[in-house]
């Protein structure tokens, strides 16, 4: 076995992984990287990637919006599937084994696991390290359903092999994944119906996720909320679910399954005890600097770390660990401002709090407003005024949170990330000039909305009336 010394081994060639690897190698370190699947990790060959390639076509095969436009798009199933591995393998450089290797980066095609404290080995090679960061990220957690093991399924790594389109797919799961494949895969021609045990996109709140639904049921996808599932067996169509919701109990059929109930973190072939790392059921326990809490030697950087599994998040552990682990500065991955998307049509935006947790956390004290997309202009002209910008604070000002639903929510919501990040105050968002006619103009309006009260209050009027005996 070929034993080597590094100044950094990075384990799993995901988006955080590869964010590690890539800096420490540009500042002169030596620095190993074990992947032995795919490089790019989830994101680039299951995940974000494959999905918004498959959404956006299925944007394209969606009917007009009331323009006056009545054209039907005709689905090419198989074209579909090119395009989206069209979009993989034109991101794939990026993310390749030959670009790390140009950069200095030793690229070693095989699952690693800990021999020691600082130590990691592959089937044929030992590193001993000065830093160990571990980015293996996760997979698909498969619930526990009677027949499940032994009836065919899909999930999000193997569901984008799919080359004809399914007749009736059945999902497990109405959060995110479940939510956007059903969605994308109705308007490309299939029949669905998605089973979730509570509500659909559960961190959302309800007004958020019925303008969803009302969508969701205009496209014809069947959302079964509220509904347990009891077994998976073989049926007339391919397969079946027996599912009970209320006191009824029926049996739905459908031709593919896709599970889509969460992740697991990939740490069972780490041999963490070996590593005297200690994990839980979320990943590698770390404290705020995202370093582990038992072996000062290991950090854990996006979903393996135990919080949130986004891809952006992991890019923005990559950063706080090279900041850490290599220059010793002071970092805090508990006061990250993450935001979250569902990309189902109309999209979901969040960042910070939802009203529902502010109003556990701050009581009372939490008030909201809310700008519907009703009286944005550019949304009266492209006949698309579904959905609304919330705006939650304490009574104070203090920003806790903002939820957009709507077109485009994605990106609306980035001024506001950046506001709660550099504690940008409210007064300057509704001082801001946003071009017309915009639908970023919503954030302007909410911002705005915030100071209407004070501003068209009684004592603001007789101030006026004051002023003008004066002028």
């Amino acid at each position: 076995m070929d034993e080597i010394k590094a100044d950094l081994v990075v384990v799993g060639a995901g988006s955080g992984g590869l964010s590690v690897a890539s800096g420490a190698a540009q500042l002169g370190l030596r620095v190993v990287l074990f992947e032995a699947g795919e490089m790019g990790g989830d994101c680039l060959n299951y995940g974000c990637v494959p999905s918004k390639a498959l959404i956006a076509a299925a944007h394209a095969a969606r009917p007009p919006l009331g323009l006056g436009i009545g054209a039907t798009a005709t689905v090419n199933f198989p074209a579909v599937m090119a395009h989206v591995r069209a979009a993989m393998a034109a991101i794939a450089p990026h993310d390749s084994q030959e670009h790390f290797e140009k950069i200095g980066v030793r690229v070693v095609r095989q699952h690693a696991s800990f021999a020691g404290p600082r130590v990691v080995e592959g089937e044929d090679i030992r590193v001993r390290a000065r830093k160990i960061v571990l980015a293996t990220g996760s997979r698909p957690k498969i619930p526990d359903v009677a027949g499940l093991a032994e009836t065919p399924y899909f999930t999000n790594e193997t569901i984008f092999d799919l080359t004809s389109c399914p007749q009736r797919l059945l999902i497990i799961g109405g959060g995110p994944i479940g939510m956007e494949l059903g969605q994308a895969f109705r308007r490309l021609g299939a029949e669905v119906a998605i089973v979730q045990r509570t509500q659909p996109l559960p961190r959302e709140g309800r007004d958020v996720v019925e303008v969803v639904m009302r969508q969701f049921a205009r496209d014809g996808v069947e959302v079964l909320a509220g509904t347990q599932i009891l077994s998976a067996h073989r049926g007339s169509r391919g397969l079946a679910l027996r599912i009970k919701t209320g006191e009824r109990t029926r049996d739905i059929e459908g031709s593919h399954l896709l599970v889509a109930t969460g992740r697991s973190p990939n740490i069972e072939a780490l041999n963490l005890e070996a590593g005297g790392v200690a994990y839980d059921r979320r990943g590698v326990r770390t404290d705020r600097s995202l370093r582990s809490i038992s072996n000062g030697a290991v950090y854990a950087v996006g979903d393996v770390a135990g919080r949130d599994a986004f891809t952006h998040a992991a890019g923005a552990h990559a950063s706080l660990v090279i900041r850490r682990a290599l220059f010793a500065m002071p970092v805090n991955a508990d006061n990250l401002v993450v935001p979250r998307v569902t990309y189902t049509d109309p999209e979901v935006a969040s960042v910070g709090l939802s009203e529902g947790r502010a109003r556990r956390r701050y009581g009372d004290r939490v008030r909201t407003v809310v700008a519907r997309f009703d009286d944005n202009d550019r949304a009266v002209t492209e006949a698309d005024q579904r959905g609304f910008g919330k705006l939650i604070a304490t009574r104070g000002g203090k920003l806790l949170g903002v939820t957009i639903v709507g077109r485009a929510a994605g990106d609306l919501i980035q001024p506001w990330v950046l506001a709660m990040s550099a504690s940008v105050p409210l007064r300057a968002m509704a001082a801001q000039v946003a071009p017309y006619p915009t639908r970023g103009e919503i954030n302007k309006r909410l911002a705005g909305l915030w100071f209407a009260p004070s501003l068209f209050s009684s004592r603001t009027r007789a101030l006026v009336r004051a002023l003008k005996r004066l002028a």
